[in-house]
Formats: C-alpha cells, structure tokens, sequence
C-alpha cells in the first residue's frame, strides 16, 4: 500500500531541498524539516533515482486524489501506462450518446 500526502505539505517538507538529489537526500530533507509521518512515509515510497527538480518529486509522490471527475477521466484518457489494455481504460461515453441514447454514425 501506497502512502500519500498532498502537494502542498509535500513541497513545505521539501522547500529547503537542493537539487538533483537522491530519494534518500530527499527523506533526509523531509525529517529536517519536520514534515509529519505520512509525507515522509510518502517520500520513501517513490523509486531510488536522483530527482533534478521538485516538479520530478511530486510526479512521483502519491499523493491524495483531490481531482475533479474531469480531471481524473482526462488522466485515464490520455495514460500510457504498458500493461493495461486500452478497452480497459474509463473513457467518458461519446457526447451524441449520451444526448441522444445512439451514435447514428457507427
């Protein structure tokens, strides 16, 4: 199981980080900066490659999904994660369908 923060507390755990640093600098930083249990948790949960910026870390730091349901089907839309079918992936139906009940064209 993942452990998550926010971004918010993710970035204040890690404003005085340099940068590139190492998934162990980062915990380091985290535990300096007293950032509570769940983002440091979070923190070392992520892969043990060197990260050039901050941006790098959030991408890579669960965090907790406070997406809207548009924001969460453009993701499942655009994914390109190997491994999952594409008949798998959550798309939102065709806009003709759900007006109309039918897609005439297909």
């Amino acid at each position: 199981m993942h452990q998550t923060t926010d971004a918010d507390r993710l970035r204040s755990a890690l404003n005085e980080a340099d940068f590139p640093a190492s998934k162990d600098d980062l915990v380091r930083y985290a535990e300096r900066a007293q950032a509570d249990a769940e983002t440091v948790r979070a923190i070392r949960s992520i892969p043990p490659v060197e990260y050039s910026n901050l941006t790098e870390v959030v991408r890579s730091v669960p965090l907790e999904d406070d997406r809207t349901d548009a924001e969460r089907a453009a993701q499942r839309k655009d994914h390109t994660k190997p491994g999952v079918a594409e008949q798998e992936k959550e798309t939102p139906s065709h806009p003709i369908v759900e007006e109309l009940g039918e897609n005439r064209g297909s």
